[in-house]
């Protein structure tokens, strides 16, 4: 139930609805229990016995104050008009108790409908911003599917299970109360089978509980290893088709999809035992007051009379519905806690990647980028070691060197995607973690090898770059990166959706609103990681050109896999095995005859 109390802490904001839903499910309750209890007088009236009283006690908050002064009321109307007419009066009556009963419910939900909607909202929101938040190392230990599901079944689930049980959180345990003291004013000893019996009940309804949300745990996990395949097949559509790999991912996906459909089966017939069970141990209880209070009545002792007693099974019946609806209620809880808890796991994941308490400030790039004593290690392997390395300011600065040789690493530690362990990064002499992030990465653009664009217009994907840029400067970024011309040939200009990933367009294309972005942000540094290599002639020199000119008296961090297009860097970094090996120029690599030598050897050759 923790969960549960942590998801509650939501409602917070919401305490002015609360307190109205709770306000008028008293209402309506009070209006409830008053046009039931008019079945006692009723049937005083329709055999005969309605005991007539002249001389009240005065009218108070008392149950018997207001017993007699209503019974006085009968009595006057007996009297002067007869029997029938006071039996049209007392039916008249329950029918508007009944009206304002009615009225009262719909506006208890009334006001718990922005609530409802609104923790789930808040729940998503403060989701999404955790999870956007969250350092690139928390995600290449979790599988995309399972995230998705957490953001989109979790929620479905919390909203159906925990916040359609709100309202009779709030309102069946006041039912509860309210019609038990009633009862316990009507008959005490009766009474007292029923507070005896109901805690037995609840004790066999919590035991099944238990059970139901260990069954929705892996219900729900199962649902995130069902949507990864989903993510992956759609991914990778064109290589299983290729390689006519269909059937062998259908059977995959049919194998994931039947052990969900056996959890749910289970979870679901275990649901689905709370209200015939309810209903049972219920009437079981009903059955031991009909006959203790069949007892009391045959047995003409004066404590329950016949008319007394059909009202109190008649508002006993009523207590039941609370009670058989707060059990469901709360193994809606249980099943839904199981997702609270998915979702708490991701909310309270430790950002290790934040400001410490004092970060400084820095709005300007003004001498050199250093690295001292790197090293580096995803998951205790070594992928940096010992790195002692300096960028000037306005220097082209290559990482080359095999795959695996720590060039995207280093480039994401400067970026302060990782952090360091061992070791420091500098940006004019000031360790970037004493720096804020948000003003390191401002320093910053970065074009990758794969395209990262987003199924909005062309217009919005390069406004990312800068958020309050006019449209004369996102046109003038577009046409320094060569994207202008083919933007305008699209279907809508500007205003053109390019699709999930930018699919509509091709890759050279993607590469130049990529670059457009970086130039619109007109940072002093500049990283690009293998930003031509997936790109054919014709393409590449469109995309270089634009690189060409996004470079212009910056810092650039080029992460090269074709050589031919850095030989004119200021200074080229081989790396292998994670060691800085040599360094130099184009020319000066060359004459050295190492590493650097054989990387251009095999890419010539080929």
């Amino acid at each position: 139930m923790k969960d549960f109390f942590r998801i509650l802490k939501y409602v917070k904001p919401y305490l002015g609805y609360a307190g109205l839903n709770i306000f008028f499910n008293i209402l309506n309750i009070l209006f409830s229990l008053v046009s039931i209890t008019m079945i006692i007088p009723f049937l005083g009236l329709l055999f005969g016995t309605q005991e007539k009283v002249y001389n009240p006690q005065e009218l108070g908050f008392s149950a018997s104050a207001i017993k007699e002064n209503f019974y006085a009321l009968i009595t006057n109307i007996i009297d002067d008009k007869g029997k029938v007419e006071a039996l049209i009066f007392v039916c008249v009556l329950i029918l508007v108790m009944f009206f304002f009963r009615n009225l009262c419910r719909y506006l208890a939900l009334y006001f718990l409908s922005p609530i409802r909607n609104g923790v789930v909202c808040d729940l998503r929101n403060d989701l999404n911003k955790k999870i956007i938040s969250l350092p690139l190392s928390f995600f290449t230990e979790k599988r995309k599917g399972d995230i998705t599901s957490r953001m989109t079944t979790d929620l479905v689930e919390i909203e159906w299970s925990i916040m359609s049980s709100l309202e009779m959180f709030f309102k069946d345990p006041l039912n509860i109360i309210i019609f038990l003291i009633t009862l316990i004013i009507i008959s005490p000893k009766l009474t007292l089978f029923v507070v005896i019996l109901f805690p037995i009940t609840g004790f066999l309804i919590a035991i099944i509980g238990k059970s139901l949300k260990k069954s929705s745990e892996k219900g729900q996990s199962k649902m995130g290893d069902l949507l990864s395949i989903i993510d992956e097949n759609l991914s990778g559509l064109r290589i299983i088709k290729a390689f006519d790999a269909e059937e062998m991912i259908h059977k995959k996906f049919e194998k994931e999809s039947a052990d969900y459909r056996n959890i749910m089966t289970r979870l679901l017939r275990k649901k689905d035992l709370s209200s015939p069970m309810s209903e049972f141990l219920s009437t079981v209880v009903m059955i031991v007051v009909m006959w203790f209070g069949g007892k009391l009545v045959l047995s003409g002792s004066g404590t329950l009379s016949p008319e007394e007693f059909i009202g109190y099974i008649a508002i006993f019946s009523q207590l039941i519905p609370p009670a058989k609806s707060f059990t469901s209620a709360y193994y809606f809880i249980q099943k839904g806690s199981a997702s609270a808890a998915r979702i708490h796991e991701i909310l309270d994941a430790e950002n290790d990647i934040k400001d410490t308490e004092n970060a400084k400030t820095i709005s300007e790039f003004k001498s050199e980028i250093k690295m001292e004593n790197l090293t580096f290690s995803y998951e205790n392997i070594a992928v940096l070691k010992n790195i002692n390395l300096t960028i000037c300011k306005g220097e082209t600065v290559a990482l080359v060197g095999q795959s695996g040789s720590g060039k995207s690493t280093l480039a994401d530690l400067i970026s302060r995607f990782y952090d360091v362990k061992t070791g420091e990064v500098k940006i004019d002499g000031e360790n970037i973690k004493n720096l804020k992030i948000v003003d390191v990465r401002k320093l910053m653009g970065i074009v990758n090898q794969e395209s990262i664009l987003f199924n909005d217009s062309i217009y919005n994907n390069i406004l990312l770059g800068n958020p309050i840029a006019t449209m004369q400067e996102v046109e003038k970024a577009a046409k320094v990166a060569n994207a202008h011309d083919f933007i305008l040939k699209t279907e809508n200009g500007y205003d053109t959706n390019i699709g999930d990933s930018g699919v509509k367009l091709s890759g050279g294309q993607k590469q130049r609103l990529s670059i457009a972005r970086a130039i619109l942000k007109n940072p002093p540094i500049l990283i690009l990681d293998e930003a031509t290599s997936s790109l054919d002639t014709e393409s590449e020199k469109l995309v270089q050109d634009a690189l060409n000119n996004l470079m212009q008296s910056r810092t650039s961090i080029v992460i090269a896999h074709r050589l031919s297009t850095i030989q004119n860097a200021d200074k080229i970094i081989v790396l292998h095995e994670g060691k800085v090996v040599e360094y130099g120029t184009h020319n000066e690599l060359l004459v050295n005859n190492k590493h650097y030598k054989k990387l251009y050897d095999l890419q010539n050759f080929s």
